[in-house]
């Protein structure tokens, strides 16, 4: 659960800030020892404010600007393995074009953390979010966390590296949020204390840098069948330990901010009949209109998953266990699965949780793609078609389009009529 009630702890300021904007003060307050930087739609402003910190010297970053996202990866893994504090950020293709250095930077476990502002992928060419970038990637061995506003992209980007540089993790971190929507949207937020944040972060003391000369290590050696699958199996368990240790670092971040995180976000889940699970922004649309619909007396409440990568299996089974409809939001389409990559996620979730999966009536939403607008009218929809799943009993298909333009005569005539 989140808790922002206000607070006099002396160790922080209250600013106005995009996303772009509180993304770049968090690396600001880092100061990593590497950044490699290319830009893209809706990223760049982040490192251009990044930027600015470097012009200034407010950082001792060595800023590397190169000509691709693929070179900023590469560039970002090379600092990484020598030794250094390193950090990018990227959107949509240009997380493709790093598609193949992704790889490699989880597999080489260099503890690396990378903002994603999420923007669709082509074609056609859209610049306007969804969340088919970071899903892309979802199972390339990276931690993935998602952010619902400009305060937890900020408080995210200070826990990913806690996460990231733990002996027992050192995997990489992407931090999400939403194309614009968070990315642009200039909000109230709270900044720790420059020291505050250096004494949570720490000095990074990396076990084996590739530039020791006195203990030398091969990094990114030719892998046959001999031990490849035994250093997957180390990443695996990486993930393990990390789904293991994020709560206990949650807990370190909540006593330096007063602001509490979890790896997923219950909220008016006590008695709620009927749910929907959701991550990015649209959770703070989800809340209003939950809170809208609790005024009518109805039992809705919503599970917000911060921590999509390790899938947080356990929590959301026992978050859903008490809920007789659930409704799943999926930003981005998994083609030709039995849905969206949320919902095949959070069903699978079920096995083994002691409720069965036929308990509990799950449809999936696939919604906002190419940044269509998600308006409070969508997400009530939603939550009256569950209230007729409910009572009814009735289903016209686990997945479903919200906000889709159905190719219909009705709907076409609809529209020519606003237009006129």
């Amino acid at each position: 659960m989140t808790n922002n009630k206000p607070h006099n702890n002396g160790e922080q300021r209250v600013v106005a800030l995009t996303g772009n904007e509180a993304v770049a003060e968090a690396m600001r307050q880092i100061d990593p020892d590497v950044v490699a930087a290319y830009p893209i739609t809706p990223q760049t402003e982040l490192m251009h404010a990044f930027a600015d910190s470097v012009a200034n010297g407010k950082v001792s970053t060595e800023f590397v600007l190169v000509e691709s996202e693929h070179s900023a990866m590469s560039a970002t893994v090379g600092a990484s393995a020598a030794g250094a504090r390193a950090m990018t950020a990227t959107s949509s293709q240009g997380l493709a074009l790093m598609w193949e250095v992704v790889q490699i930077a989880s597999s080489l476990r260099l503890p690396i953390v990378m903002p994603v502002v999420n923007r669709s992928l082509s074609g056609p060419i859209n610049i306007h979010c969804d969340h088919s970038d970071t899903m892309g990637c979802r199972d390339s061995g990276w931690i993935q966390i998602f952010s619902e506003n400009s305060q937890e992209a900020y408080d995210h980007t200070l826990i990913a590296l806690r996460v990231a540089e733990h002996p027992k993790v050192l995997l990489p971190v992407m931090v999400t949020l939403d194309g614009f929507i968070i990315s642009h949207t200039m909000e109230r937020l709270e900044i720790l204390d420059d020291e505050v944040v250096k004494r949570f972060i720490g000095e990074y003391h990396p076990d084996h840098p590739l530039l020791d000369t006195r203990n030398p290590v091969t990094v990114g050696p030719l892998d046959l069948q001999d031990y490849y699958f035994e250093h997957k199996w180390q990443e695996a368990e990486a993930q393990l330990a990390a789904a293991e240790l994020i709560p206990s670092l949650l807990k370190e971040f909540a006593a330096v901010s007063c602001r509490e995180y979890d790896v997923i976000e219950e909220f008016e889940m006590d008695d709620a009949e009927m749910a929907i699970v959701v991550l990015g922004s649209t959770a703070g649309t989800t809340k209003n209109v939950v809170e809208e619909l609790r005024r009518e007396g109805k039992k809705v409440g919503m599970v917000k998953i911060r921590v999509y990568r390790p899938f947080p299996a356990r929590e959301i089974a026992r978050a859903l266990t008490k809920v007789k409809v659930v409704a799943v939001l999926d930003r981005s389409i998994a083609f030709g699965s039995a849905g969206g990559p949320v919902f095949d996620e959070v069903r699978s979730a079920f096995f083994g949780s002691g409720v069965s999966p036929t308990e509990v009536k799950i449809v999936n939403y696939l919604y906002g793609l190419g940044g269509r607008d998600v308006k409070h009218s969508d997400i009530k929809s939603v939550y009256n078609e569950l209230a007729a799943l409910l009572h009814e009993g009735t289903s016209n298909g686990v997945v479903r389009y919200l906000g889709l333009r159905a190719p219909k005569k009705e709907q076409i005539a609809l529209e020519l009529e606003e237009h006129q």
